[in-house]
């Protein structure tokens, strides 16, 4: 279980810890008290004791900091979080939720199919008892379009996808020197993202399109988590922002120089 989740005192601290982040340095007890739910007395307390274990620091009557501890501290609960909420929704609830399939042959409402994601789609074929995933149709549909699935079952055969990150000179630094370099990297990617205008312009100098240039580290990770291998094209400046997104999500990845 999630730290802040085991019990109400841990997830008050967390609160309260937050609430300092945001108005710091100049801090009302009161208005964290009104904002968590506590009494100012209650508050108080908290503040002291995030002071003693070093995630806060006082810096005068009602002037607050958080500290690089505090900092990280809530960093990873927060992501603990993100995690444990992910976990909820996708395997827990997963399998009473309805998602939605691409029917690789006339399929009935009520039919038992197994599922598989092809191309980062999810896939419904008449079941063959081949001890993969499977669920149920909630719609009928002919092979081609889309139907409903419910009551998943078991786990898909996925080989995760891997990502390879392109790392070229910010506009300071000069052109691209290896603009073939690039291109390798590139040409059997499915997904190919981009960071910044100058990965963009990198890509179009060899021909590339890219996928796309928004989220470009969350949408690689997502495609690798499909089965998609992803190549990420990223200034030397932003590319802690790409693998972070990339180490987050727990995908392969290895960075070109």
């Amino acid at each position: 279980m999630v730290d802040v989740l085991e019990n109400k005192r841990a997830a008050t601290r967390f609160r309260v810890l937050v609430e300092i982040a945001e108005r710091q340095p100049a801090v009302s007890q009161g208005e964290i008290a009104e904002a968590v739910g506590v009494t100012s007395q209650a508050v108080s307390e908290y503040i002291r004791e995030l002071v003693d274990d070093g995630f806060v620091e006082k810096e005068g009557r009602s002037r607050y900091r958080v500290t690089k501890e505090g900092v990280d501290w809530v960093f990873q609960s927060a992501t603990d979080l993100r995690r444990f909420t992910e976990r909820v929704t996708e395997d827990v609830l997963g399998s009473v939720q309805e998602d939605a399939a691409i029917a690789t042959a006339d399929l009935a409402a009520g039919q038992t199919v197994s599922l598989s994601l092809s191309e980062g789609l999810l896939h419904a074929a008449p079941d063959t008892d081949d001890g993969g995933a499977t669920g149920v149709t909630t719609t009928s549909a002919a092979a081609g379009d889309v139907v409903g699935v419910t009551g998943f079952e078991g786990v898909i055969d996925l080989d995760p996808g891997h990502v390879t990150v392109v790392q070229i000179p910010p506009i300071r630094s000069g052109p691209v020197e290896d603009a073939a370099g690039v291109a390798d990297a590139c040409e059997d990617a499915p997904i190919v993202t981009a960071a910044g205008v100058e990965a963009v312009a990198a890509l179009r100098d060899v021909g590339v399109e890219p996928t796309t240039y928004f989220a470009p580290g969350e949408v690689a990770a997502d495609a690798a988590s499909r089965g998609l291998d992803a190549a990420v094209v990223t200034t030397r400046d932003a590319v802690g922002r790409v693998t972070d997104a990339l180490r987050d999500a727990g995908v392969d990845y290895d960075v070109t120089q």
